[in-house]
């Protein structure tokens, strides 16, 4: 590889290092009667938050954060287990067309 492609290399990765790091302090909120959650750029659930009274009556405030703990848990599972399966069925197609293990070497495959 020659210094010009490799100081672009360089540039890219850097770059993508920059977005990457945004992204991770990028943070939505999405809301719906009374439920709120938010996820960062980088599609991970941060926190969970409701109303006590609108949703589930009778709760103390350590049972809502025990609730609302495990519903990001959840959530991020969910993601997690979607973004295997996604990066599976890539590597399965990938490899069909040739492409071997690109996926993992252009940055270990999705996450």
């Amino acid at each position: 590889m020659d210094y010009s492609k490799a100081s672009q290399m360089l540039k890219f990765q850097q770059e993508a290092m920059k977005i990457k790091k945004e992204l991770e302090n990028t943070l939505i909120e999405s809301e719906v009667d009374g439920f709120v959650v938010t996820i960062n750029g980088e599609m991970k659930a941060e926190k969970a938050e409701f109303e006590t009274d609108v949703l589930v009556p009778g709760l103390n405030s350590e049972q809502k954060k025990a609730l609302e703990k495990a519903i990001v848990e959840a959530i991020n599972k969910g993601i997690k287990k979607s973004q295997e399966y996604a990066a599976e069925k890539m590597q399965g197609i990938m490899g069909q067309m040739g492409m071997g293990d690109l996926m993992n070497q252009l940055g270990g495959g999705m996450k």
